[in-house]
């Protein structure tokens, strides 16, 4: 299977990319390098032993993406393209209601007019809302989303169902990731976010190896058990393993499905800040600041459905995501400008 990844030279999209070729699938990446770097690519190449064909464009630009579609023999996409921040959502509504919802739909629209019906969806736990307990399962009420982000997902979906509802030929896998951290075994690739950092884990590395003075920490007045907030760490291997997974259920002719994917295990801000201070010996100073627009208390996964269904579960524990995360850094202090 030949398989087009959107968004491939970002984070998740370079790391399932790995997955990918190593599973022996030939993949096509399509990214505008946005919020990503060429380089990703590069590495990711020289892990794998393995070529990735690119091309450099917007899942807005229609006539880029039917030069993709025409030039390549795709089977299926794993569509991350998109704008991600959750606080910057809040502040950007347009620009993100424009790029993730727009791009997704022009993306759509050259898919099935190539015969292309086959997609895995980048989801996310935020579409659960503010739950009304956790861990949350697939069936959990999604809710109205606590921020603009949130909402194009949960947009998304509702469109992607519509879609496969009215057209059976289409299999869609809709993936609820929690929270990503952690990079590639060899330090090659990571999380590389252009200017200050929107997630935790960069930020942490960021002040480990020097780039910033010290960590905020939006509230500490949560009902959590430190008062930050509880979040589902994954490592993003696992997370990309997932999606390699995910392509068996597309093989299937499954139509519809959802899965959560997360470790089930609850880890609030403090908690990650003292296991990588344990994982790495390195002090992370941090202060106090006000809580952030769009953020939640608790959220963590369910995910036996995945388990079930998929044959796939986490591995890796929060130690050796801290430790991976600090080899990329150490390894990159600047990313992938070094």
């Amino acid at each position: 299977m030949s398989i087009l990844v959107t968004g491939g030279s970002g984070y998740i999209g370079s790391h399932t990319v790995v997955e990918l070729l190593n599973s022996g699938y030939e993949v096509v990446v399509l990214d505008n390098l946005v919020n990503s770097s060429k380089e990703s690519l590069h590495r990711v190449e020289e892990i794998t032993g393995k070529k990735v064909q690119f091309y450099q464009a917007d899942i807005r630009n229609r006539e880029a993406l039917e030069d993709v579609f025409t030039k390549e023999s795709i089977d299926c996409c794993i569509h991350f393209a998109g704008l991600k921040a959750v606080g910057e959502s809040v502040q950007l509504p347009w620009e993100y209601y424009e790029n993730n919802i727009t791009g997704t739909l022009c993306l759509l629209d050259v898919m099935r007019k190539h015969g292309v019906k086959n997609i895995i969806f980048s989801s996310s736990a935020t579409v659960y809302g503010d739950p009304d307990q956790v861990p949350v399962t697939e069936q959990s009420p999604v809710k109205k989303c606590t921020n603009p982000y949130g909402t194009t997902k949960a947009m998304l979906e509702q469109i992607l169902t519509d879609i496969q509802l009215a057209d059976p030929e289409w299999n869609v896998v809709l993936l609820r990731y929690f929270n990503p951290i952690g990079a590639h075994k060899s330090g090659r690739i990571g999380e590389n976010p252009n200017g200050i950092p929107n997630n935790l884990m960069p930020y942490i590395t960021q002040v480990a190896v020097g780039r910033r003075e010290k960590l905020g920490v939006f509230g500490n007045d949560y009902d959590t058990p430190d008062g930050t907030g509880v979040r589902d760490y994954i490592h993003v291997m696992d997370l990309a393993r997932g999606h390699v997974k995910a392509l068996n259920k597309i093989k299937d002719q499954s139509g519809l499905t959802i899965y959560n994917l997360g470790t089930g295990v609850g880890c609030s801000v403090l908690e990650l800040v003292h296991s990588f201070e344990e994982a790495t010996g390195i002090q992370i100073p941090y202060e106090i600041q006000p809580r952030r627009a769009g953020d939640i208390a608790t959220n963590y996964a369910d995910a036996s459905k995945a388990e079930r269904e998929l044959g796939w579960k986490a591995q890796e524990n929060i130690h050796t995501m801290c430790e991976d995360s600090w080899r990329w850094q150490k390894n990159n202090p600047n990313g992938f400008a070094d």
